[in-house]
């Protein structure tokens, strides 16, 4: 794929942008997305449709949620590029989607992709005992670049994610966490803020993830000699905030720590609104397009099958 004139980004939601439905009308209108979804089921032995499309318990399941996710975006991806014409320069997702972004880059195959994020969220859905973990979103004027991690440092918690400069996730144990959201209550006291519980069955992107390396690296080596390295220099890295280096070894090592380590999404922001003039954003919600906007960049959000013409040409 060649780079347009006016390069091209287009990033991908991950875990919780899932919505029953998901995918059912580019499905139904694009026959590039019902390729994806049947080479995606195939690949794993499960109709991902039945999953997507109606009201089925396991879409909330980390181990069906992710590859339901992936699947989705790249079906949409897909159906995107075929309806348009529009060509992407440079990926980026968020947590999960980081594996969409590199499937979508070439980095790495569709069935190789979702067999991977299916170990990866069984493995995430039992690092730790069931309650024992628990995730918060704290949202305050410049929270996600102020030194608040470094004031929590002390009650056992991880910062899992900063998404943008006003809002950072901390991850950990239900205890250190109850005492986390007391403790910024207290530093943000007098400010505006909002403390929000996640609903997660595991304390994501936290050091109880490292436990999974293991299982994941043998799964990892499965799936390299039919990675295309070279294509993931254009895809940002959740761990790095940059892109990634295009060599299997510094691929997989990145990848691996990506579970237990910061989504450094204020940085991938920036990389990617450096690299590319416009900017998308394909998924089944569209939870980025706030973030970049507190970075003072507006994108184009696509949601639907409705919305791949009409957003496309935005």
């Amino acid at each position: 794929m060649s780079a347009p004139s006016s390069p091209i980004a287009v990033v991908f939601p991950g875990q919780g942008s899932q919505r029953a439905g998901m995918g059912r009308d580019v499905f139904e209108r694009f026959a590039v997305a019902r390729e994806v979804f049947e080479r995606a089921s195939d690949a794993l032995s499960l109709d991902l449709r039945e999953i997507c499309f109606g009201d089925d318990p396991r879409l909330d399941r980390t181990e069906f949620t992710q590859p339901a996710i992936l699947t989705t975006e790249i079906a949409m991806l897909r159906a995107v590029e075929e309806g348009t014409g529009l060509s992407f320069a440079y990926f980026g997702g968020h947590s999960l989607g980081e594996y969409t972004a590199l499937c979508a880059a070439g980095a790495m195959e569709l069935e190789d992709a979702v067999r991977l994020v299916r170990r990866r969220g069984a493995c995430m859905q039992t690092a730790v005992p069931e309650g024992y973990g628990a995730m918060i979103a704290l949202t305050a004027t410049g929270v996600g670049e102020g030194g608040l991690a470094a004031e929590l440092a002390g009650v056992d918690v991880d910062v899992a994610n900063r998404n943008s400069p006003d809002q950072v996730v901390l991850s950990g144990g239900a205890a250190g966490i109850a005492r986390a959201s007391a403790r910024a209550a207290q530093l943000l006291a007098g400010v505006a803020h909002d403390i929000v519980a996640l609903n997660v069955s595991a304390p994501f992107h936290s050091r109880a993830m490292r436990g999974i390396e293991d299982d994941l690296r043998v799964a990892f080596v499965e799936v390299t000699p039919r990675l295309t390295p070279s294509r993931s220099a254009v895809v940002t890295s959740n761990v790095t905030g940059s892109f990634h280096q295009p060599a299997p070894a510094s691929l997989l090592d990145a990848l691996l720590r990506q579970a237990s380590s910061t989504v450094e999404w204020i940085s991938n922001m920036r990389t990617l609104a450096a690299a590319a003039a416009r900017i998308y954003e394909i998924g089944p919600s569209r939870p980025l397009g706030r973030f970049f906007a507190a970075i003072g960049r507006d994108i184009v959000s696509i949601t639907s099958a409705k919305g791949i013409v009409q957003g496309a040409r935005a």
